[in-house]
């Protein structure tokens, strides 16, 4: 069995290597199965609903802590009752296992 990706930390991407291929995306893609996986294999994301703003800004902040812990940044969009999330890593232009383990992460506080 694969190790849990929210034991993992992510590792910094200094470019230079190519994105996870889709088979690679589409098998961690299972260990984050509320994420949906872009058809390119690209991105993934994930909205998350809810009750108020109030919530979903505290729910932001707990998201921006762990993503500062993890030095791995995702573009997050939110309102009143709402937060989007895409994550994908900027150096290499597509999905890493960073990706993956950020959003493990995020799940755990969702």
């Amino acid at each position: 069995m694969a190790e849990d990706l929210t034991a993992k930390t992510c590792v910094p991407c200094r470019g230079g290597i190519p994105p996870l291929t889709a088979d690679e995306a589409k098998s961690l893609a299972r260990q984050t199965p509320a994420w949906t996986l872009a058809a390119d294999a690209h991105h993934i994301s994930r909205t998350f609903k809810f009750g108020d703003f109030k919530d979903a800004l505290a729910f932001v902040n707990k998201v921006g802590t762990i993503a500062e812990a993890e030095g791995h940044h995702p573009d997050i969009e939110f309102g009143w009752g709402y937060c989007a999330i895409k994550t994908f890593t900027h150096k290499i232009d597509g999905l890493h296992e960073n990706d993956f383990i950020l959003a493990a992460k995020i799940d755990k506080v969702a």
